[in-house]
């Protein structure tokens, strides 16, 4: 099993929460360490998708440890230094925006914050439907910014919903691997 300690952090964006949790429960078998780590909303949050309960049994099980679920039990992140690279899957709009202008104000973004200060990786897998509307200007300010990457992605349905994006969930692993080297996977934009 690899060494590299992962932080695997879900946000709210339900709908792509199965393609993510593939990803998810295949690293958890490929890496010795993944923490879990939820937003307060996929945390209290029951969908037409599932239930909270029951995503973050099956997330805590594969890893073999409670998710972090809380501000507090974030922040210990940066001083102790517990990850080597951090994932941010489904990174919604709103997670984009609060990373690109410095807003803490969450468990997903105080533990970037907090992991960043190690200058470490994060890897960011989009769904969002305003990413090439409001949130455009936000992506472009993280993709300039030093430590983080972009797992590959693209317009999910421009017909229909021609601002949104979403990252090729199956791409995550190896956008880890490069990440881990410092650099940006490529192609970084898909065509649908």
């Amino acid at each position: 099993m690899k060494q590299q300690r992962i932080g695997f952090a879900f946000c709210g964006s339900f709908c792509t929460h199965q393609k993510v949790l593939k990803e998810y429960l295949r690293l958890t078998k490929e890496y010795e360490t993944v923490i879990p780590i939820v937003s307060e909303i996929t945390a209290a949050t029951d969908t037409r998708f599932g239930s909270a309960e029951t995503f973050l049994k099956m997330i805590e099980d594969a890893a073999g440890r409670p998710a972090i679920k809380t501000i507090r039990d974030a922040e210990p992140i940066g001083p102790k230094k517990l990850l080597d690279l951090l994932v941010i899957a489904p990174c919604t709009g709103n997670t984009i925006g609060k990373l690109a202008n410095g807003v803490t104000d969450s468990t997903v973004t105080l533990a970037a914050k907090a992991h960043l200060r190690n200058d470490r990786p994060i890897v960011l897998a989009i769904s969002s439907n305003d990413a090439l509307a409001a949130n455009a200007e936000n992506i472009g300010k993280l993709l300039v910014r030093k430590n983080y990457y972009f797992v590959p992605y693209g317009q999910d349905d421009p017909n229909n919903k021609p601002c949104s994006l979403v990252a090729d969930m199956a791409c995550i692993g190896d956008t880890i691997e490069w990440a881990l080297e410092g650099k940006q996977i490529q192609p970084m934009l898909l065509r649908t």
